[in-house]
């Protein structure tokens, strides 16, 4: 981070000013406080600071208030709120009006010193996303990596309600990621308890129950001894529920019954079993629609999507691709023991033209599908498979081996007539020379009606 950080701090507790300046004094940083929160508007007005630490219960103003005049004046200033009073609920609600994060008083100076950290790296990660610049050169966030504004918008959702949330829904077109900043969500709670996971999809209907709550011995034909179920496991930290959207109707019930008291009924038991655990639900599918056509529970909806996140399609943010092939490549790499450096610019224009229907888990394939059969130390249009090459839009532009070839749209077809020329209407060699796939050149072939060889003149 660059230059100075400017801090306004707003608290009409004079030895909380005093306690909450020091602690966050450092180089770098600039404090500035004020025991009124009109006086504190008036620094924010003037300074536009980075960050702006509030009381929320405060004599002729909330912080709440102070926080809508905030986003007014500028939304990208990091509102962090301090209360006596803590609630999820209102935590949440704070969350969705703008605020960065929510701390309970008495603030433990280590929480807030970590807090505060977390939130400039974050803000300045995105400044850097927002900008196109790469100065930083890290663009991971708990197993994930991106520069996109937008995911690194989301990752500021993550830091804002993880230590707040107590169910919530991430929704996203599948390969997307939504186990990964579900994954995300446990890391950065500060839960103590395990990392969940089932997965909707693959449990057979009638084991849903036993799969979730466990089961004593002799409840059931084959229940030989008893089951501890998912939810006990998961007891103090997070159990992740993927693809919710397959979750039968009657099983529906029952788990939103188990979220809203916190107790769990073994399948044959007579005694409940108390529980503190947080859920994440995630779905490719559209649940609002779901509820319409009664697929889904609309009470149940609305406990899970109390925070909804939303990954966008890799489609949406190919300023990623580049990114996320150098990382896929790394590993790769390491795992096949094989000295592949880099990916060449022609392959990853022909990547970033592709529309990605399996979005990041299909880039990852791609990726080491290529470093898997590559024999050179870069990755070529030639060792991306023929379908992605085929089907990006334009796959020839820049794609061609000969620098002084036009990449320009109308100029392709004689690219590609010139280079059949060479080699003799050789098509497996025209499409080495070009550096795609024989699928690719016939559909190219196709298109410039270029489908034989030229009569030779008398």
């Amino acid at each position: 981070m660059s230059g100075v950080i400017r801090i306004v701090i707003i608290d009409d507790n004079m030895s909380s000013l005093e306690l909450l300046s020091t602690a966050l004094e450092r180089e770098g940083l600039s404090i500035h406080t004020a025991n009124d929160p009109r006086e504190g508007l008036e620094l924010i007005r003037s300074l536009r600071p980075r960050m702006v630490i509030t009381d929320l219960v405060m004599p002729g103003m909330t912080g709440l208030e102070v926080l809508r005049q905030v986003m007014h004046i500028d939304p990208t200033i990091d509102v962090l709120l301090m209360t006596a009073h803590y609630t999820t609920e209102t935590a949440v609600e704070a969350i969705r009006n703008g605020a960065a994060d929510y701390l309970q008083k008495p603030v433990k100076i280590a929480d807030l010193r970590e807090r505060v950290r977390r939130l400039l790296e974050a803000a300045e990660k995105r400044r850097i996303a927002s900008s196109g610049s790469d100065e930083s050169g890290d663009f991971h966030f708990e197993g994930l990596v991106a520069k996109s504004e937008a995911m690194w918008n989301l990752f500021a959702m993550v830091e804002k309600v993880a230590p707040h949330f107590r169910s919530l829904l991430i929704q996203g077109p599948t390969g997307s990621g939504k186990d990964l900043i579900a994954r995300a969500l446990h890391e950065r709670s500060g839960l103590k308890g395990k990392f969940v996971v089932l997965n909707c999809s693959a449990v057979v209907e009638t084991l849903f129950e036993s799969e979730l709550f466990g089961h004593v011995r002799g409840a059931f034909t084959g229940a030989d001894r008893d089951k501890t179920g998912l939810f006990q496991l998961a007891d103090g930290g997070t159990l992740f529920l993927d693809e919710i959207g397959d979750m039968p109707l009657n099983t529906q019930a029952k788990l939103l019954r188990a979220i809203q008291n916190q107790e769990v009924m073994p399948v044959g038991s007579l005694h409940a079993k108390r529980v503190n655990v947080r859920i994440v639900a995630a779905t490719h599918r559209n649940l609002r629609q779901a509820v319409k056509e009664g697929r889904f529970r609309e009470d149940f909806y609305y406990r899970l999507s109390m925070v909804e996140l939303t990954l966008p399609p890799l489609a949406a943010r190919k300023e990623d691709i580049s990114l996320l092939s150098s990382f896929f490549l790394r590993r790769f790499a390491g795992d096949f023991g094989k000295k592949v450096e880099g990916i060449s610019q022609r392959a990853l224009r022909v990547l970033e033209r592709y529309s990605w229907p399996g979005n990041v888990r299909e880039l990852e394939h791609v990726v080491g599908r290529a470093c898997m059969l590559t024999d050179n130390v870069t990755i070529d249009v030639k060792d991306l498979s023929e379908n992605i090459v085929g089907a990006s839009s334009e796959a020839l532009a820049g794609a061609v081996d000969d620098p002084g070839a036009s990449v320009l749209d109308s100029q392709e077809r004689a690219v590609v007539e010139r280079i059949l020329r060479e080699t003799n209407w050789n098509q497996s060699e025209a499409a080495r020379k070009l550096g795609i796939g024989r699928d690719a050149l016939r559909y190219k072939m196709k298109k410039y009606g270029l489908g034989s060889r030229p009569a030779l003149s008398r």
